[in-house]
């Protein structure tokens, strides 16, 4: 299973030219309405319940975003497990995007 990752400038050089990224933040609703880069949030806790939910195609583009970089990388794993062929892994999570803002 190749695991891939962007990182924070290469992620923060996509959102400012507008495209329009795929972000899943799996941190808790609290961390999430405290800080956040957009995206959808759901909780590594309840991802798997809310798989059959969703509108991506197995082969879109997912960039998984957490504080550091470990809850997504999980995230990762499982979306992978799931079929999902594109799913990316912010590298040093939200941390790496403050540090360069």
């Amino acid at each position: 299973m190749q695991r891939q990752q962007i990182n924070a400038g290469e992620l923060i050089a996509r959102l400012d030219s507008g495209e329009t990224l795929n972000l899943i933040d799996v941190r808790e609703a609290i961390e999430y309405h405290t800080y956040n880069i957009g995206g959808v949030n759901i909780p590594l806790s309840k991802l798997s319940d809310s798989l059959n939910t969703w509108d991506y195609n197995k082969t879109d583009e997912l960039i998984v975003i957490c504080k550091v970089g470990l809850r997504s990388e999980t995230a990762q794993t499982l979306l992978l497990q799931n079929g999902y062929q594109d799913v990316k892994n912010l590298a040093g999570g939200l941390m790496a995007i403050q540090k360069l803002k």
